[in-house]
C-alpha cells in the first residue's frame, strides 16, 4: 500500500487534480463541470459550482477496478450464489486464494484509491476554498467525500479485517511502515465518517428527476451508518436509523405500494439504465455513457452471453449456481428471478430492442446466465462502449433498508410489527404473499434472493458467524448440471472452508512494501 500511497500521492498537486479532473467528458447536470484548462488547485475552489463539482469523480474512475474485477468474484462466487470454470476466478470458489492472487491486489488498490481521492476533497477544500463559498457547500462536499470513504473502508473491513486507516495521504508519503488497525476502529472510524454526513450533507427528497438524485444525502449518510450497525449486532441502533431513514420519505420502494412506494416502476426496472438514480437508490456509482474506460462500468462485459452488447465481449465469466437457483421460492411468480437470471427461452423487450435467450444457455454449466446489470448494446442502452456501460451500480439501496429495518426489529431492536411489514413490502413488491412470522433465516434468504448478484451475499454469511458460515459455505451446491440425463442430473462440486477462508489475505506485494501488514495491529489515534 505504501508504494500505491508514494504512487498516488508524491506531490498534493497531483492527488487534488485527480479529484477534480477524474472525469473527461460527462453528461447530465450531475457531472457537468467547466473545461480542464481552467483548473488550477489554488483556483478550482472558488465558486459553489466548483465545490460541488470537486466530488463527482469519487462516483467514478476510483471504484473501477473493484466494481468490474472483484466485487461479484467475492459476493457471488465465494459465497455460492455463482460458479465458474475459469482457473482463475475458480480459485474464489474452492477458497484456493492467496496474497499472490491479483485480484485482490485490484481490490486494495482500488478502495484504497477511493479513499485517497475521497481523502483530497476532505483535506484540501478547507485550506483551498474560496471565501465567498458558503459554509454549508463546504460541509456537504466534504459530507459528499466522507461518505465514500466510509463506503469504501466499509468493504475493505469485510474483506480483509484489520487495516491502515490512512486520514491524509500526505502523512504517509515518506513513510516507509503504515500500521494496520483493529477492525473495532476500523468501524468507529466508518462511523465517525457517517455521523459527519449525516449532520453536514444536504437532506432531500428523491422525486422524477433523477438527475437530481445522483449524488449523496444526509439520508444516505443515516441508512448506511444503519448498515454499519447491523454488522456490529447493535440492533437498537440499526433499527432506530432505519426507521429515521424509512420516515423520512426521501426513498421509495421503486414498484411499491402507496404507501411508500413508487408505482410506475418495478424490481426489474431497478436495473435500466434509463431509470439510474430512481428513488430507490441510497448510494449509487455514477458511471458515464463515454465510452471512455473506467468511466463507465465494465460488468456486462463480464456476465453477458455472447452478442448481446454489440462489442467482442459477452464473457459469460460466472453463470448462477444451481444452489441460488433452487433458493428461489418459485421461480413463476417471484419476479425477481426474470431479473436476475436468465433462464432458457426468457424474452427480454427491452434488451436490444428484444432479446430471447438461447434454449442452450449454459452459463459455466448452470443451464441459466445473468441478466442482473446486463444492460444491451450502446444503441438501445444511451450509449458506452466494451468494459464501459452507463448503468449505475448500487451500494445501498431503499429495498436492503427495508430488510436492514426489519433484521434489526427481529433481533431485538424495535417494533416487531414494523419490523415484519417491511420485510413484507419487499416480498409484495417482487410478487410473493406476506409470512406473517418471518424469522431471521427468512431475512437471510430473503436477502439472497432481493441482492443477489449486487456483490452482496458473502458480507451476509460471514457477518453470521463462524459456525453458521463454515457449514453454509461447505455445504453449498457449486456443481454444474449433466445434460445427458432427462431430466439434467447434477455433477456435485462442494469444497470445505476453514476459518482462514472468512478472510482474504493481504496482496503478497503489499507486504513486501509495508511489512506491518504482518505485525499485530495498532489502536488508531481518533485525537
Amino acid at each position: 500500500m505504501n508504494t500505491y500511497i508514494n504512487r498516488l500521492f508524491k506531490m498534493k498537486l497531483i492527488a487534488v487534480l485527480t479529484v477534480v479532473l477524474g472525469l473527461s467528458s460527462c453528461t447530465g447536470d450531475f457531472l457537468d463541470r467547466p473545461p480542464e484548462d481552467s483548473y488550477n488547485v489554488d483556483e478550482f475552489y472558488q465558486t459553489t459550482e466548483q465545490v460541488n463539482a470537486a466530488t463527482n469523480a469519487l462516483y467514478t474512475r476510483p471504484w473501477y477496478n473493484f466494481v468490474t474485477n472483484v466485487s461479484w468474484c467475492i459476493g457471488e462466487i465465494s459465497s455460492g450464489n455463482g460458479r465458474t470454470w475459469d482457473p482463475r476466478n475458480g480459485d474464489f470458489m474452492n477458497f484456493a486464494i492467496t496474497g499472490e492472487h491479483g485480484t485482490l491486489t485490484q481490490a486494495w488498490e482500488s478502495l484504497y484509491a477511493v479513499v485517497a481521492q475521497s481523502n483530497a476533497v476532505i483535506n484540501t477544500l478547507p485550506e483551498k476554498v474560496g471565501a465567498d463559498v458558503p459554509v454549508d457547500v463546504v460541509n456537504n462536499a466534504i459530507g459528499e467525500a466522507r461518505v465514500i470513504r466510509a463506503a469504501a473502508y466499509f468493504y475493505l473491513v469485510r474483506i480483509f479485517g484489520s487495516i491502515p486507516i490512512i486520514a491524509d495521504n500526505n502523512e504517509y508519503v515518506l513513510e516507509p511502515v503504515v500500521p494496520r488497525n483493529p477492525e473495532s476502529d476500523v468501524y468507529e472510524f466508518i462511523k465517525r465518517d457517517l455521523e459527519f454526513a449525516i449532520d453536514n450533507c444536504y437532506e432531500k427528497v428523491r422525486g422524477s428527476n433523477y438527475d437530481a438524485n445522483a449524488k449523496v444525502s444526509s439520508g444516505s449518510a443515516k441508512a448506511l451508518l444503519a448498515k454499519v450497525y447491523l454488522y456490529e449486532q447493535n440492533y437498537t441502533m440499526a433499527y432506530q436509523l432505519a426507521s429515521e431513514v424509512i420516515n423520512s420519505g426521501e426513498f421509495k420502494l421503486y414498484g411499491g405500494d402507496a404507501e411508500d412506494g413508487d408505482p410506475t416502476g418495478s424490481y426489474y426496472d431497478l436495473f435500466l439504465t434509463a431509470n439510474d438514480n430512481n428513488p430507490e437508490s441510497i448510494i449509487a456509482l455514477q458511471w458515464t455513457n463515454t465510452g471512455v474506460y473506467a468511466e463507465g462500468n465494465g460488468v456486462q462485459s463480464l456476465f453477458a452471453p455472447a452478442g448481446v452488447t454489440g462489442f467482442s465481449d459477452g464473457w459469460s465469466a460466472v453463470g448462477p449456481s444451481i444452489d441460488l437457483q433452487e433458493a428461489y421460492e418459485d421461480t413463476e411468480l417471484d419476479e425477481r428471478y426474470y431479473a436476475t437470471i436468465m433462464a432458457p427461452e426468457a424474452y427480454y423487450p427491452d434488451l436490444n430492442g428484444g432479446y430471447t435467450v438461447s434454449e442452450n444457455i449454459s452459463h459455466q454449466g448452470t443451464n441459466a446466465g445473468v441478466k442482473k446489470y446486463v444492460v444491451g448494446n450502446a444503441e438501445t442502452n444511451g450509449g458506452g462502449a466494451q468494459q464501459s456501460y452507463p448503468n449505475n451500480t448500487y451500494i445501498l439501496r431503499y429495498g436492503e433498508l427495508l430488510l436492514i429495518h426489519a433484521e434489526a426489529a427481529l433481533g431485538g431492536g424495535g417494533s416487531m410489527a414494523d419490523g415484519i411489514a417491511s420485510f413484507n413490502k419487499v416480498r409484495r413488491r417482487a410478487g410473493l404473499e406476506d409470512k406473517p412470522n418471518p424469522t431471521l433465516d427468512d431475512v437471510f434468504n430473503e436477502r439472497r434472493i432481493e441482492l443477489a448478484y449486487e456483490s452482496e451475499f458473502w458480507y451476509d454469511v460471514v457477518r453470521r458467524g463462524p459456525d453458521f458460515a463454515l457449514n453454509f459455505l461447505s455445504n453449498t451446491e457449486r456443481g454444474t448440471y449433466n445434460n445427458d440425463t432427462d431430466p439434467p442430473s447434477v455433477w456435485s462440486e462442494t469444497y470445505t472452508a476453514t476459518m482462514d477462508d472468512l478472510l482474504f489475505p493481504y496482496p503478497n506485494n503489499e507486504i513486501e512494501n509495508n511489512p506491518a501488514l504482518l505485525e499485530p495491529p495498532v489502536p488508531y489515534d481518533f485525537e
